[in-house]
C-alpha cells in the first residue's frame, strides 16, 4: 500500500498538469465571451437608437407626405375651377368666331368691283388664321 500512494500522487499530479492548460484556455474563452457580450450589448443599444431615429424620420416623412397631398388636392381644386373658366371662354370664343364668320360671309356679296378681287382673298387668309388660332385654344 505504501507503494500505491506515491503512484496515486503521481497520477493526480499528471492529471492536474493536464487540467491546467485546459483551465487557462477556458478562462481565455470566458474573457472573450464577456468582451463579446459587452460589444453585443453596445450593438443592441446602437440598433435601438437607430430604430428610434428611423421612427422619428418616418413620422416626419408621413407628416410631409400628408401636407403635400393636401397641397396637391388644393391645386387640383383650383385647376378644376380654371379648367371650367377656360372651357367657358373657349365656348364664348367659338360663338364669337361663328358670329364673326357669319358677318364676314354676309358682307362678301356687298363688296364691289375690282376691290372684291383682292379683298376676299385677304379676308380669307385672315379668316383662316383666326380659325386656326381658335382651334388651338379649344
Amino acid at each position: 500500500m505504501s507503494q500505491i500512494l506515491p503512484l496515486l500522487d503521481l497520477l493526480v499530479i499528471a492529471l492536474l498538469a493536464a487540467t491546467l492548460p485546459m483551465a487557462w484556455r477556458l478562462d481565455r474563452q470566458l474573457r472573450a465571451l464577456r468582451a463579446d457580450r459587452a460589444a453585443l450589448e453596445a450593438g443592441a443599444a446602437g440598433l435601438a437608437e437607430a430604430t428610434r431615429a428611423a421612427e422619428a424620420v418616418l413620422a416626419r416623412l408621413s407628416a410631409a407626405s400628408e401636407a403635400a397631398e393636401r397641397g396637391v388636392q388644393e391645386r387640383l381644386a383650383r385647376a378644376g375651377a380654371v379648367q371650367e373658366d377656360l372651357r367657358y371662354l373657349a365656348e364664348r370664343a367659338e360663338a364669337i368666331a361663328d358670329r364673326l364668320e357669319a358677318a364676314v360671309q354676309a358682307g362678301r356679296p356687298l363688296a364691289g368691283g375690282g376691290a372684291a378681287a383682292t379683298g376676299p382673298a385677304l379676308r380669307s387668309d385672315a379668316e383662316r388664321e383666326l380659325l386656326r388660332a381658335l382651334g388651338r385654344v379649344s
